[in-house]
């Protein structure tokens, strides 16, 4: 008598969702890695001037792709805030489509437009990369940490990156939209401030639990 198949359970809600997460993450992990990696080898080969041609469009929809996230926080598949996911991720549209994508010849050129691709996509990389293994529950310490350290120095410098570009779009415009581009300038300072402070709180929240849970495992050896 053939041996029955054993059956497969379906999939439960939890774990759609966990699979749905880790591929829309992998996939943006890969997507910032071509971003990053197509700036930084063709710096030193071409210089700034070719990196709008070279990484422009797939910065643009990558990023375009993150809409997604403000619905995920909308429907509670993640954690994150609502507020803070929208802030972020409607201030790089902007960036990306009302600044370079309409005034490339103010802004695509720019060393500072290379520097905002290498803060972001840098960013990115870790960032998806670090919710993929932690889907997985195999997150290594030194992932964890480039995760909640290495903000310190690539959000300012993707922020000055993103100001001075918004400068520069904003002189080459003309009235009145010179004026809107004053005015969203004036809106990054309490915006970044937001958003650092919270990078900052969330940090101090994970490596504090960090410790704890090493504490505790020293005592139980």
């Amino acid at each position: 008598m053939a041996q029955e198949r054993a059956e497969i359970p379906p999939l439960t809600k939890s774990e759609i969702v966990k699979e749905y997460l880790t591929a829309y993450n992998s996939v943006c992990a890969l997507l910032w890695f071509s971003v990053f990696g197509r700036v930084v080898l063709l710096i030193p080969i071409t210089g700034h001037e070719s990196i709008y041609e070279a990484a422009g469009d797939i910065t643009k929809w990558t990023q375009t792709v993150a809409v997604l996230e403000i619905l995920h926080s909308a429907f509670g598949l993640v954690r994150s805030p609502l507020p803070m996911t929208a802030l972020q991720v409607s201030s790089r549209l902007f960036l990306v489509w009302a600044i370079v994508d309409h005034f490339p010849a103010a802004t695509s050129t720019s060393p500072f437009y290379s520097s905002m691709l290498v803060a972001w996509s840098a960013t990115e990389v870790v960032r998806y990369s670090y919710f993929v293994l932690n889907l997985r529950g195999s997150v290594s310490g030194f992932m964890t940490w480039l995760r909640y350290n290495m903000f310190y120095v690539l959000y300012p410098m993707g922020i000055t990156s993103e100001c001075v570009l918004v400068w520069k779009a904003s002189e080459a415009a003309g009235e009145p939209w010179r004026w809107v581009g004053w005015i969203v300038l004036g809106l990054y300072v309490p915006g970044s401030y937001v958003l650092y402070t919270y990078m900052i709180a969330q940090r101090r929240k994970v490596m504090k639990g960090k410790q704890t849970e090493r504490r505790n495992r020293a005592i139980t050896h």
